[in-house]
């Protein structure tokens, strides 16, 4: 069986969000792109943010840093709470307000 995984994305049912560093090697963006195709055409609340310089772990402070803050937005979002500090926000498609 193959470990692409455009393969297995019939298995998610829940919210999903995608960091991508666009120099990633070892998870080539067009393999997250799938995935968030797949999902979105699924239905279900899917968010991509990429990351232009970043290979396969993030190496950057800045992009480190943003990427907490806007996983910390989706969990925000999909738990339903409002974050205490302002933060940036991202768009998450099929999640209903």
């Amino acid at each position: 069986m193959s470990s692409t995984p455009a393969h297995h994305a019939d298995q998610p049912s829940a919210a999903c969000i995608f960091f991508q560093g666009l120099e990633d090697q070892v998870v080539p963006p067009n393999q997250a792109e799938m995935m968030v195709d797949l999902l979105r055409n699924k239905g279900l609340p899917v968010a991509y943010v990429p990351f232009a310089g970043e290979p396969y772990g993030f190496r950057q402070a800045k992009n480190i840093k943003r990427n907490l803050k806007l996983e910390y937005f989706f969990y925000a979002s999909v738990f339903g709470f409002t974050p205490a500090d302002a933060i940036e926000s991202i768009w998450l498609e099929n999640l209903t307000p």
